[in-house]
C-alpha cells in the first residue's frame, strides 16, 4: 500500500471515530432517607414579598414588527390595541398611514393635524373599538 493511501485511510478512520456519539447513562436522583418526608410538587405559587412582583415586567415595545411607526411623532406601540399611541396628543392613534382620534366618537385622518373625517367602529382597528367600549 502506498503512503498516500495509508494516510487517507488513517484520516478516514480517525475522522469517522470522532463522529461516534454515545448516549449518556441515565442518572437517578439519590434516594431520600426514610426519616425525611418526600417532597411533593406544589400547585400554588410560593409567597413572595407583598407588593413586589416575582418577575420584573417586560418593557413595552416601542415599535411593532408588522407596522411602521408614524413619521416624526413621539409614539409607542400598544400590542393590546394594535396601534401606535401618540404621546403628545390625547386619544390619538396611528396605524398604516392613518391617524385615529377618539373624542366622544371616532374620526380619522391622514395627518395628525387633520382634517378629521367622522367614522364609526368599523373604520377603526379592532383593539381601539374594544378599548373605548364601542
Amino acid at each position: 500500500m502506498t503512503a498516500i493511501a495509508r494516510i487517507t485511510l488513517l484520516s478516514l478512520v480517525l475522522g469517522l471515530s470522532a463522529c461516534a456519539v454515545q448516549r449518556p447513562e441515565p442518572t437517578t436522583p439519590p434516594p431520600i432517607p426514610p426519616s425525611q418526608p418526600r417532597p411533593t410538587p406544589s400547585t400554588t405559587p410560593s409567597p413572595g414579598k407583598p407588593g413586589i412582583p416575582a418577575k420584573p415586567a417586560k418593557p413595552m415595545p416601542r415599535t411593532s414588527a408588522s407596522f411602521a411607526p408614524p413619521p416624526g411623532g413621539n409614539s409607542h406601540w400598544d400590542a393590546k390595541l394594535g396601534v401606535y399611541v401618540l404621546e403628545d396628543q390625547t386619544n390619538t392613534f396611528y396605524r398604516q398611514r392613518t391617524y385615529y382620534r377618539w373624542n366622544n366618537g371616532w374620526s380619522r385622518s391622514v395627518s395628525p393635524d387633520g382634517p378629521w373625517e367622522d367614522t364609526d367602529i368599523h373604520g377603526v382597528p379592532g383593539g381601539l373599538g374594544r378599548q373605548f367600549g364601542q
